[in-house]
């Protein structure tokens, strides 16, 4: 089964450096990285508004407890967006390259 991650960075950099490490380590197949977005969000008693980047993670359920801390251990925010998403279903074709590039 396959399985998504959403996650948001400060800079683009620093997104695609995460990517990278995890893709090298096989615990994610491929991610997603959207520039140019907006955020607003309450943080220390105060609304705030940044410019962040949305990252969307494919990967295994298998891998998703690993993908998780190895993004809180190496993210740049103090409470760093981590949220799975269910998925349904996928082409089994891709959900295929998907499962047999992540390592368990």
């Amino acid at each position: 089964m396959i399985a998504l991650l959403y996650t948001t960075f400060s800079t683009k950099k620093s997104a695609q450096d995460i990517a990278q490490q995890l893709l090298e380590q096989r615990l994610i197949a491929c991610v997603n990285i959207f520039d140019n977005m907006t955020s607003m969000y309450w943080w220390e008693g105060k609304i705030q508004k940044d410019d962040e980047v949305v990252m969307i993670i494919k990967t295994s359920k298998a891998n998703v407890n690993k993908v998780s801390s190895f993004i809180e251990q190496h993210h740049n925010y103090d409470c760093p967006c981590i949220i799975r998403l269910s998925v349904d279903g996928a082409n089994t074709p891709y959900q295929n390259w998907l499962l047999e590039n992540c390592k368990p």
